[in-house]
């Protein structure tokens, strides 16, 4: 039996952090029901089209689930949208601030009917507070929250180059909504659970936050360095480059006799302690440069593998499609689409005795008729829902 299998999840969703978080469920084998406006459907399918005509983040964030198309302005299609929440045993939404609760859908008008449900609403910057009203799109939480400040070259401050915002909000929403279930099995009771777009960056960058408060000046950004650690990052080969750290004394000793060919750089008051060595950090960079000088990314690569050094190579999007490891390890599924099949990757949570569901793509209003007909509307009903665009 799968984790979720036999549970209903609702979800009103768009863009990125609910859909992470709906899909995830739907992996682990839950009922979801993604309810889509009728035509347009979540208006992240028109982010772009890049596979196959389609857009790449609607193709990574909705297998696995049913389609329902309801214009929830239509009293009809209000209704049953009623009836998925009342059968349903998860509802999760990130629509504009106040929506949910100006279509009675607050978790205080649900409870009555539905005790067990258990609510996640997932908003930008919660639900009070001189922000409450405020647009929260990935690119202004990761400003707000501190995160392109420590992100980048030193001259640059840079976002982060995917969803970092809307992804740690989906996870936090995944971790709420399966205490929540956990929690349900033991007394019976339902919950609300809320999830703010800058509560979950900021509890990223809580490590920052610490430092700038008890030093004084925040990390210094330093591309793909350590503020605190060295050698950590990038360092140039005879073709390129390859990327290398170490994190404490011990490793520091293997990489001073194995890497660099001295066991005297050991007691080199330069590099002697974690803080000298990020202090002269430009010094030590060029010493690890000048040894990798003579060696390509894939030569340096083995030689640090070797020695037992961490490293690993500077991948581009393409690299990581066709990684070996995860070949090795039977990583990738097909699973099909409106316009064909696409190769997905199994979820990170594995589970040694099933596997996820990695269902299809659904088209919009895909499984609208089908999903009606379960709640008891007739064939005639739905037509006359469909006549007056309802669905």
């Amino acid at each position: 039996m799968r984790p979720m299998e036999g549970m209903r999840v609702i979800a009103l969703e768009h863009a990125v952090a609910a859909p992470l978080c709906s899909r995830h469920l739907a992996d682990l084998g839950a009922d979801v029901i993604k309810i889509e406006r009728p035509g347009s459907g979540d208006f992240a399918r028109n982010y772009d089209d890049w596979v196959l005509g389609q857009s790449s983040h609607f193709v990574w964030l909705n297998r696995g689930k049913r389609s329902v198309a309801l214009d929830v302005k239509n009293a009809d299609a209000r209704e049953a949208l009623q009836r998925l929440i009342e059968g349903a045993d998860v509802l999760v939404q990130n629509l504009a601030p106040g929506a949910a609760a100006r279509l009675g859908l607050s978790y205080e008008a649900l409870k009555p009917k539905n005790p067990k449900l258990v609510v996640c609403d997932i908003s930008g910057y919660g639900e009070s507070g001189p922000y409450v009203s405020k647009k929260a799109y990935d690119l202004l939480i990761q400003a707000e929250a501190g995160l392109i400040a420590v992100t980048g070259p030193a001259d640059e401050p840079s976002r982060v180059g995917i969803s970092a915002a809307d992804i740690a909000t989906g996870m936090y929403a995944l971790t709420g909504i399966l205490s929540a279930l956990l929690r349900r099995g033991r007394t019976g009771e339902g919950a609300n659970v809320k999830i703010a777009m800058l509560d979950a960056v900021a509890e990223w960058t809580t490590w920052t936050q610490l430092r700038h408060a008890f030093l004084g000046s925040p990390p210094p950004r330093a591309a793909t360095e350590h503020p605190a650690i060295a050698p950590y990052g990038a360092h140039k080969t005879k073709d390129g480059q390859i990327i290398l750290g170490l994190q404490n004394e011990r490793e520091w000793a293997v990489f001073a006799e194995k890497v660099l060919g001295d066991k005297a750089y050991m007691d080199d008051p330069r590099f002697s302690s974690q803080t000298a060595r990020r202090e002269n950090r430009a010094a030590l960079t060029a010493l690890i440069e000048e040894k990798l000088s003579t060696m390509t990314s894939a030569e340096a690569a083995d030689f640090l593998e070797a020695a037992g050094i961490a490293n690993g190579r500077l991948n581009q999007p393409i690299d990581v499609w066709n990684h070996v490891q995860f070949e090795a390890r039977d990583r990738w599924r097909e699973i099909k689409t409106p316009h064909g099949p696409v190769r997905a990757m199994l979820p990170p949570f594995t589970f040694t005795d099933q596997e996820a569901v990695m269902g299809d793509v659904p088209a919009v209003g895909q499984h609208t008729d089908a999903v009606l007909e379960e709640l008891g509307f007739d064939r005639t009903r739905i037509a006359r829902m469909r006549e007056v665009k309802a669905i």
